[in-house]
């Protein structure tokens, strides 16, 4: 399926109700290892909405899982030491619930006074759709998603199978190996191996090796191994992020990602794609080279024939489709000389000023604000059942 260079200009957003703003509830946070980035996302996609046309609610997650009114953290990235933002636990607690008598809304409900909320007393607040901006476990993993199915209340992104299945990397490239989609070499790790039979089922990868947590983000838990003398101390830093964890084969190649969006008519369109640039000292795109370090380049768009950039859109959507994926993605690849490798299927990515997704998407003629109003419609569109 081919799909243009730029899509067609986005239609201006329509309210829900013809007086009244949509509101949006925004959950940022969360208790995976990207929690952080979670809310650098957030600061930046609160600003993006019209505030002629959406009324945002925020709600952040903290590390230790509740759930608090307040401000989107603002992000620390530019002072000394590179702060990272995180949720503060002093807001105060919220609770959300399905509105009775009131079909695919969800109700926000806060209480007490707040360390860092003016006043006291209690919000409520009904919401029209859940723009879930988490990223990794218990958040892009169908967790949330399947609270707010359970709800009834629309929300941005995939249901529940495509978030479980796209952010465990082993049944992802299991769901794209067999519809065949091509992926890189490489081996799961059963629980219990280790030493000279862990060396002997990765061997026939090579070197060197990435060791992975299986439903990680952000490059966190992940070691490049260049000797298999290290091969069980990566194991076990995988395994401090998931109890699932493979190994890849280093595939050589340019480092290739495009953007995948559904529109409230509900087709979809792959953007213009873009290029990580790694530096020479850098051996791998992990989460320092993601968001602390100047040593990346990023080329929107990236310098691709007009087949390559082809072959990446339809490949693209083509992951998108396998695996029921819904609103968004960002599909991961490698370029290399014998043609695309898929890395990884994200369905939820970052939104952050350095995040690909929304830099690709401007490229290809949506800007960040136009951007986050066809997500907020095509979920209105989807509602909570339609994923």
């Amino acid at each position: 399926m081919s799909t243009p260079d730029r899509p067609a200009a986005v239609p201006s957003v329509q309210p829900a109700e013809s007086q009244a703003r949509v509101r949006v509830v925004l959950l940022y946070g969360g208790r995976s290892t990207e929690h952080a980035v979670s809310c650098l996302s957030a600061a930046s996609a609160v600003r993006a909405f019209d505030q002629d046309h959406y009324e945002v609610v925020e709600v952040g997650i903290t590390r230790d899982g509740s759930w608090v009114l307040g401000p989107a953290a603002v992000p620390a990235l530019t002072g000394p030491g590179r702060a990272l933002p995180e949720v503060d636990p002093r807001g105060r607690e919220v609770a959300l619930r399905a509105a009775p008598g009131a079909s695919g809304r969800v109700v926000v409900e806060a209480a007490g006074t707040a360390g860092v909320l003016p006043g006291g007393g209690s919000v409520t607040a009904a919401a029209d759709v859940v723009f879930p901006l988490l990223h990794g476990p218990f958040g892009e993993d169908g967790t949330v998603q399947g609270l707010l199915a359970l709800a009834g209340v629309p929300y941005v992104g995939s249901g529940v199978f495509a978030s479980a299945a796209s952010m465990d990397k082993i049944h992802m490239k299991r769901i794209l190996t067999a519809v065949g989609l091509p992926v890189g070499p490489w081996r799961e790790v059963p629980p219990e191996l280790t030493g000279a039979g862990l060396r002997d089922l990765v061997a026939p990868l090579g070197l060197p090796l990435f060791v992975k947590p299986a439903r990680g983000g952000s490059s966190v838990g992940i070691t490049r191994v260049t000797d298999l003398a290290g091969l069980d101390a990566a194991v076990a830093t995988a395994r401090d992020c998931d109890s699932r964890v493979l190994v890849e084969a280093a595939v050589v190649g340019r480092e290739i990602e495009c953007g995948v969006l559904q529109f409230p008519d509900l087709g979809l369109r792959a953007s213009l794609p873009a290029e990580v640039l790694l530096g020479e000292d850098l051996d791998f795109y992990d989460f320092e080279a993601k968001y602390l370090s100047d040593a990346v380049g990023l080329a929107v768009p990236a310098e691709l024939t007009a087949a390559q950039t082809a072959a990446v859109q339809e490949l693209s959507l083509a992951a998108f489709r396998a695996l029921d994926c819904a609103g968004l993605a960002r599909v991961d690849f490698f370029l290399t000389p014998d043609g695309l490798v898929v890395n990884e299927v994200n369905t939820m990515p970052g939104f952050t000023p350095a995040s690909l997704f929304p830099r690709m998407w401007e490229a290809s003629g949506v800007a960040y604000g136009e951007l986050v109003d066809v997500l907020v419609r095509t979920a209105l569109a989807l509602g909570p059942a339609r994923r």
